[in-house]
């Protein structure tokens, strides 16, 4: 049995950090069900007053390294020989600078590191696993706001789509999105205007290549400026590895139906849930993120498997739960869609 030490990366939000320990212990046990070998001894421990995470394993193969190169809060990986610390290569999967996802700031953005973590844990839910490091995926943030999923997608090298009914927020993207792409002279083709149905516009969408759209490495990003629960008008069932999902805290959970615009993230999810499932491929797999204080976790299960999906509880599942500031709880629901 062999024994590493992960060094975590250092959070600029200060309540984050405080978490970050015990979440990277729940993600790594996760990343463990795909490894050769299981994680043990899986403990927070520090180091001439450095903290690390610690734990056993069997010697880790190239394809591990790969696999935990990409953790959430993984900075750098060491073997523990007697009092040394020995580095291990990192095999990063980031397709771009990382400014893609810490150049934009706003109230209310959603911390990277904890977007990525929802990212993984998602994506290591479904049936192909493997497709974290070798596939090319197609994932929806069904509630993209300003887009900090999207492009933590695009920094993995998969396809990202999203659907948010907020304007503002569809246009601050859009802004970002082009400047960003123009000031890092990377190949691209933006295309954005009004969907129209009967002469009538119903949504706008935002559709991107990003890279040389000859070449298959290039990605798409697809975004409509509308209401979630309307997602099939714009994109066929069945066409999405994952959907993921960090829902707004407030009282306003980006949606609107006959009464107006939703206050309880229950109705929301009671509309939107059979739609999500709809969307997913057989074997893709959902997170979502939200504020236990205005919707309890038991409901919230119940509507996903009302929905058609199971969802992944005991274990590491049931210690992601974490706080964000004093009136939000923050946790994730985890959940697959049978093949």
């Amino acid at each position: 049995m062999n024994q590493y030490a992960l060094l975590l990366l250092p959070s600029a939000n200060r309540v984050y950090a405080d978490a970050a320990v015990d979440l990277s212990l729940a993600e790594l046990e996760i990343f463990g069900s795909v490894l050769t070998e299981p994680l043990t001894d899986l403990v927070p421990t520090v180091i001439q007053g450095v903290p690390y995470v610690t734990f056993g394993t069997g010697s880790l193969t190239e394809r591990d390294l790969a696999y935990l190169s990409n953790a959430s809060a993984a900075y750098a990986l060491f073997e523990r020989r007697g009092e040394l610390l020995a580095p291990l290569p990192m095999a990063r999967r980031d397709r771009f600078d990382d400014d893609l996802l810490t150049i934009q700031k706003y109230a209310g953005k959603t911390n990277e590191q904890f977007t990525k973590l929802l990212l993984n844990v998602t994506l290591l839910a479904r049936a192909d696993t493997a497709a974290l490091l070798d596939g090319r995926l197609r994932v929806l943030d069904p509630l993209c706001g300003r887009g900090t999923t999207l492009n933590q997608v695009l920094m993995y090298g998969h396809d990202a789509a999203g659907i948010d009914l907020d304007g503002k927020d569809y246009e601050a993207y859009h802004g970002f999105l082009r400047t960003y792409l123009q000031r890092k002279r990377i190949k691209h083709k933006i295309e954005e205007g009004p969907v129209r149905r009967e002469h009538k516009v119903v949504a706008r969408r935002l559709t991107a290549r990003v890279g040389d759209a000859r070449a298959e490495s290039s990605l798409t990003l697809d975004v409509v400026n509308t209401d979630t629960v309307r997602a099939l008008e714009f994109f066929k069932p069945r066409t999405f590895d994952a959907l993921v999902a960090d829902a707004p805290y407030g009282v306003h959970h980006g949606s609107t139906g006959p009464k107006g615009l939703r206050r309880d993230p229950l109705d929301l999810l009671a509309e939107a849930a059979p739609v999500w499932a709809a969307l997913l491929r057989p074997g893709g797999a959902l997170g979502l993120s939200w504020n236990v204080h205005v919707a309890r976790r038991d409901d919230a299960v119940g509507l996903l498997t009302d929905a058609g999906l199971t969802v992944r509880e005991g274990g590491p599942y049931d210690r992601l739960r974490h706080r964000v500031d004093q009136s939000i709880l923050r946790d994730i629901l985890v959940a697959t869609k049978p093949l």
